[in-house]
C-alpha cells in the first residue's frame, strides 16, 4: 500500500481509504468490523465516516455508522492503527436531514461544538484526526447541481465563524486537522485565505466526487489542490458501482443502492450508460478488470491523496483494494481520455 502526505500535516494516509456509509443500513456491525479488519490488514489506515451516516439518511439510523466504527475503535490497540475522519452535516434542507439537531445543523460555533462532542461519544475516542464539513453552509453548486445562481440575500454562516470554531476545537485537542467536502474553488480559496491571514487552521484536504463519470474536479479544483497542497480525498470512484460494469445491458442487481433507493440515480442517465459501455470496451481491449481500471485511473491522478471505497460484500472490498497494485499505461490513459472527450462528465 502506498502512503501519501495529508496536505501540509505530518500525517500520511493510505492511497486507498475505507468509506463506511453502508454500515448500519446495508451492513451490520459484524460486517463493518470484518471490513475494517480486512482493510487494515491490507495496509489501509484511513477510515472515513460522517455523523449523517448511514445512507440514505434516516432518523432511525442517524449516527449508526459512527457507532459501528466506534465499537471497532474501542477494541484494545485499534485506535492507534487508523487515521480517523468524520464529517459535520451542513444545513438540513440540503439533504432533508431535519432529524439532525432538530434541523438546526448550520456550520456555526454552537452546532459544530455539539456535532464534534456527539461524534466523539459515538466513535468512543477523544480526538478526530480529520474533521470535514460535509457540504457548504452557503447556496452553491454541489451534489450534482449545475447552473450557478448567486443569492445576494444568502443567510449562510460566514466561513470566518465556521473556521474560527474549528480552530477552538483544534486548540482543545478534540480535532487534529480540518478538511472540506463537496466544496468549490472559491470556497477552498476562502478557507485558505483565512488560514493565512487570521492564523486559523489550514484545510488539509477536500473530499469531492471524482471518477471516469465525473471529472469536474479537474476544472479549477485540481490546480488549487496541487498548488496549495490540499489533496483530494475522492469519493464515488466507481459511481455507485456503475463503473464495475454490473449494470451493463440493463442489469439491475436487487441488492444495489441504485435498485433500492431512487435518490441514488445520479450515475444512471443515458449519457452515463453510453460512457460506461465505452470504458468497458477499453478495459476488455486491454485485458483489465473494469473495476480496477476505474479505481486505478483515480489513484494515478497527481491531485489525489486517497480514494475512498465502500462495499457491501467482502469480496467487493478485496477486489477494490487490489486495484492499488494496478498501473494504467499511457495507451490506456489516452483511450480513456478520448472516450471522456466524446461524453464529458455525464454525472457531475
Amino acid at each position: 500500500m502506498e502512503y501519501r502526505q495529508l496536505g501540509r500535516t505530518d500525517i500520511k494516509v493510505s492511497a486507498i481509504g475505507l468509506g463506511t456509509m453502508t454500515f448500519g443500513e446495508q451492513n451490520t456491525e459484524a460486517d463493518g468490523h470484518q471490513q475494517i479488519d480486512y482493510a487494515v490488514d491490507q495496509g489501509v489506515n484511513l477510515i472515513d465516516t460522517a455523523e449523517m451516516y448511514s445512507v440514505p439518511p434516516r432518523a432511525e439510523t442517524y449516527g449508526s455508522t459512527e457507532r459501528i466504527v466506534g465499537s471497532w475503535l474501542a477494541k484494545p490497540g485499534n485506535r492507534a492503527k487508523v487515521i480517523l475522519a468524520t464529517k459535520a452535516a451542513g444545513p438540513a434542507a440540503v439533504l432533508g436531514v431535519k432529524h439532525i439537531r432538530g434541523g438546526n445543523c448550520n456550520l456555526d460555533r454552537a452546532n459544530l461544538f455539539a456535532a464534534v462532542d456527539a461524534s466523539l461519544q459515538r466513535l468512543q475516542t477523544d480526538y478526530i484526526d480529520l474533521y470535514q464539513l460535509h457540504w457548504p453552509s452557503r447556496a452553491t453548486n454541489f451534489f450534482g447541481k449545475l447552473g450557478y445562481q448567486h443569492r445576494d440575500d444568502d443567510q449562510s454562516v460566514p466561513i470566518e465563524e465556521t473556521l474560527d470554531a474549528l480552530g477552538e476545537l483544534v486548540k482543545q485537542g478534540k480535532l487534529r486537522h480540518v478538511g472540506l467536502s463537496n466544496e468549490t474553488p472559491w470556497g477552498l480559496h476562502r478557507y485558505l485565505q483565512l488560514a493565512d491571514t487570521q492564523g486559523l487552521p489550514r484545510v488539509a484536504s477536500i473530499q469531492n466526487p471524482y471518477s471516469l463519470l465525473n471529472r469536474s474536479f479537474e476544472i479549477g479544483l485540481a490546480e488549487m489542490s496541487i498548488r496549495e497542497e490540499v489533496g483530494l480525498v475522492a469519493y464515488s470512484p466507481l459511481g455507485f458501482g456503475v463503473l464495475s460494469g454490473k449494470f451493463l445491458g440493463g442489469a439491475m442487481p436487487p441488492e444495489s443502492r441504485i435498485a433500492r433507493w431512487s435518490r441514488f440515480a445520479r450515475y444512471t442517465n443515458d449519457q452515463a450508460t453510453r460512457a460506461t459501455e465505452a470504458y468497458a470496451a477499453v478495459a476488455h481491449k486491454h485485458g483489465l478488470n473494469m473495476t480496477q481500471m476505474a479505481m486505478a485511473f483515480v489513484l494515478q491522478q497527481r491531485f489525489v491523496t486517497s480514494v475512498l471505497l465502500g462495499a457491501t460484500k467482502l469480496e467487493q472490498l478485496e477486489l477494490n483494494i487490489a486495484s492499488a497494485s494496478v498501473t494504467l499505461d499511457s495507451q490506456v490513459l489516452s483511450e480513456l481520455d478520448a472516450e471522456h472527450r466524446q461524453q464529458p462528465n455525464p454525472c457531475p
